[in-house]
């Protein structure tokens, strides 16, 4: 293993992901390099025919979402190189979460930046609320702050065999379409857990409103709580330590064919959903009187406690000088 320096810097957005070398591919994850998810989306990737590189967790980072770790408090970030059977790539794990390895790859710390970031296949599908925490999609989230072109591939979870060919080869198929697309696109593909000449179709869905952590119940190592036992829901936990035991749903639809407008609801109906994502960026015009009573509230608490000086509701109402 060796270390990685690692510093954000400002990187050029380039007006196309093509060169005159082709496609430069970042293929990661959240489920870890050794993943059999990852390995099929690597092998999809390189039978576009442009250049590949893997760069993915040492160990499973899911439901990391965007986050990169207290990087600010290491000397560097280690890594180790694999192999993926079949395949002659550059493949390396890195003890960190999947959007660490997006900037380090794009800082140049696996070679030249890539063009794009094919990030997958994730074994359970992510949509709804779930894309928001999921290691996958922050992956790609990341790779478009670059100005990146953005694919994140998941799968319905299954038993196996899993066909991972059915996400990785039709992310493959998007490849060109996203080489053209506009810098920071993002992509969400979600996938039946069915071979590819079952899947009844895809489509565009919205993003599904519901969530894959229903509720949480007290348990300090009895019994379940069942209703009617005097153990409220809904409470403070008792003193000391305990644990809340979760209850977990698949998301989607309680019945296939209800909510066939949403990402949920196409994958349940065997449909294989397409929906674009945007990251993090400042809210619309939608926001701007809650931003305004907030900057009143501010500047009255900054008066109260700056007598005698300019009131900052004044300044900011103030005309601007200039001709």
């Amino acid at each position: 293993m060796g270390p990685v320096w690692y510093r954000e810097a400002p990187v050029p957005v380039p007006t196309t992901a093509r060169s005159e070398d082709g496609v430069r591919i970042l293929v990661t994850n959240d489920d870890g390099v050794r993943a059999p998810g990852i390995a099929a989306l690597a092998r999809a990737a390189h039978g576009t025919g442009h250049e590949v590189v893997v760069v993915a967790p040492l160990v499973d980072y899911s439901g990391s979402g965007a986050a990169v770790g207290p990087v600010h408090s290491r000397d560097g970030v280690d890594y180790e190189s694999h192999v993926i059977e079949e395949l002659d790539v550059p493949t390396y794990g890195i003890d960190g979460p999947p959007a660490l390895a997006v900037i380090l790859s794009c800082v140049g710390g696996f070679g030249p930046p890539p063009d794009m970031v094919l990030s997958g296949v994730n074994h359970g599908i992510n949509v709804g609320r779930s894309a928001m925490h999921s290691g996958t999609v922050g992956a790609a989230l990341t790779g478009a702050h670059f100005g990146l072109r953005c694919l994140a591939a998941s799968i319905r979870w299954g038993d196996e065999p899993v066909p991972w060919e059915t996400p990785a080869s039709l992310a493959a198929a998007l490849v060109p379409l996203l080489a053209e697309s506009p810098p920071g696109t993002v992509l969400n593909l979600n996938t039946p857990n069915l071979p590819v000449v079952e899947v009844r179709g895809v489509r565009s869905g919205r993003l599904a409103r519901g969530g894959s952590i229903r509720s949480a119940v007290h348990d300090a190592g009895a019994p379940p709580h069942l209703p009617g036992d005097g153990h409220p829901h809904v409470s403070l936990p008792p003193a000391g330590s305990g644990t809340l035991r979760l209850d977990l749903v698949a998301p989607g639809p309680s019945r296939p064919g209800e909510d066939l407008d949403s990402d949920a609801g196409l994958v349940a109906a065997d449909f294989a959903s397409i929906t674009a994502l945007v990251g993090v960026r400042e809210a619309g015009a939608e926001a701007k009187p809650v931003v305004d009573e907030a900057l009143d509230v501010l500047s009255a608490r900054l008066d109260q406690v700056r007598p005698g000086r300019e009131t900052a509701a004044a300044r900011r109402s103030a005309p601007s000088g200039g001709a």
